[in-house]
């Protein structure tokens, strides 16, 4: 599908669940296409057809300045091999999901390769395949529910650190793009909210 059919298909799903003036926007929910934006430097999280030249050699992650590109997009999936989540279900403070990156369907996925620039824990994109897709949502207010706007940090489970950017910014072929990692301890530079993007309503639960 399409970036172009995934909107019309959005939008024709809000026109049936949206009537209703009742209709609750106020949460991130599980299905929305939204894309996150790192608090301390302003960059979305990104990826494209462009694999590392070192580490794993999977395909790159990285921080991008712009807000108008569609390879910004990540789909909001349950856990692997868990049972689907339902569209328009709240995420909870502490609920483990995936990232899936919409343009190339690969989720994000971090191991214990070095990144290359920081030579922190590397994060790529990887098709579905093991526990390293799985992160934790932490509220860094410790709200219930991940709200939209909201600052959050995403805690990969394998390995227990945060999903980070920084300022080290890669050269040809993705020049003044910035680099994405992990690392072990949380700070002012593991904050995450979330932007742009198609939100399913909240579910009555």
């Amino acid at each position: 599908m399409t970036l172009g059919w995934y909107f019309f298909f959005l939008t024709l799903v809000c026109i049936s669940l949206c009537q209703s003036d009742e209709a609750d926007f106020t949460f991130v929910t599980c299905g929305s296409m939204i894309k996150l934006r790192h608090v301390k430097t302003g960059y979305r999280l990104h990826s494209h057809e462009v694999t590392y030249g070192s580490g794993s050699g999977q395909q790159s992650v990285t921080g991008f300045p712009n807000i108008d590109d569609p390879n910004s997009f990540w789909i909001i999936r349950e856990p692997l091999k868990k049972p689907s989540c339902i569209q328009g279900s709240s995420i909870k403070n502490g609920a483990v999901i995936r990232l899936q990156h919409y343009a190339t369907k690969k989720y994000l996925h971090s191991h214990l390769h070095r990144s290359p620039l920081s030579q922190q824990q590397e994060v790529s994109c990887y098709p579905e395949g093991d526990t390293g897709d799985n992160w934790k949502v932490i509220t860094v207010t410790g709200s219930e529910y991940w709200k939209r706007g909201e600052t959050v940090r995403f805690q990969h489970v394998d390995t227990g650190n945060y999903l980070q950017s920084n300022t080290n910014k890669f050269r040809n072929p993705i020049p003044g793009q910035q680099e994405i990692c992990c690392i072990e301890h949380p700070d002012e530079w593991t904050t995450w909210n979330s932007e742009e993007g198609f939100y399913f309503p909240l579910l009555n639960e």
